[in-house]
């Protein structure tokens, strides 16, 4: 699977455009990328529970064998306007509270369960998030182009649907996502226009 059809697929899954995903394409910085608020060790294993929860481990590899919670920070930090790096650090306190509000505990401390079914109501807050930007989007949109006006800018996207565009991004390039979850074929490799599907096998990392 190509980066491009990943970003696509991601994009689709979680109803935003994902930020940064020229510069994951390109292995660039970002010159417009905020200074970089300070990650601690916290954040990290934080970040980690969230992914594993998204992306948890079976007879594969999870999450966190992917270190995405570290992933997440170099993105964050070398990808994301100051703006949706604000959001992003916001969106770890308002997570852990939305948790003790529903649980009376935190994150980290709450029960598996307990954290997916966390992240699934927050999931449907996310998406719905989403949708109202992007119609909100549309008109001005369309409003900018009659205008002329050169200035639009897209909304930040909802904190939630950023932790889970880093986390399928994070998993699904890595070495773990790609070669023990995916099919993986090291390049270069010879090429085969039409290769044979049963439904239930793995997609490839690689085309």
């Amino acid at each position: 699977m190509e980066r491009r059809e990943l970003l696509k697929m991601i994009a689709l899954a979680t109803g935003g455009v994902v930020i940064g995903g020229e510069f994951l394409l390109s292995g660039c910085k970002n010159e417009k990328a905020g200074n970089g608020l300070m990650f601690t060790d916290d954040d990290i294993i934080f970040l980690d529970e969230v992914a594993e929860t998204i992306l948890p481990k079976t007879n594969t590899p999870g999450a966190k064998d992917a270190q995405v919670g570290k992933y997440m920070t170099v993105m964050v930090n070398d990808c994301y306007t100051a703006k949706e790096q604000k959001i992003f650090h916001a969106g770890i306190k308002q997570l852990d509270d939305a948790c003790n509000k529903m649980f009376n505990t935190g994150f980290i401390k709450a029960t598996d369960e307990k954290k997916k079914s966390l992240l699934v109501v927050i999931d449907k807050e996310a998406k719905e998030f989403q949708k109202n930007k992007s119609e909100k989007e549309k008109v001005e949109r369309e409003k900018a182009s009659k205008e002329h006006d050169k200035n639009f800018e897209f909304e930040s996207n909802h904190y939630f649907t950023m932790m889970k565009q880093l986390t399928l991004s994070g998993f699904f390039t890595s070495e773990v996502g790609a070669t023990k979850v995916l099919r993986y074929v090291a390049i270069p490799g010879k090429y085969e226009g039409c290769v044979p599907y049963t439904k239930g096998e793995k997609a490839w990392a690689t085309s």
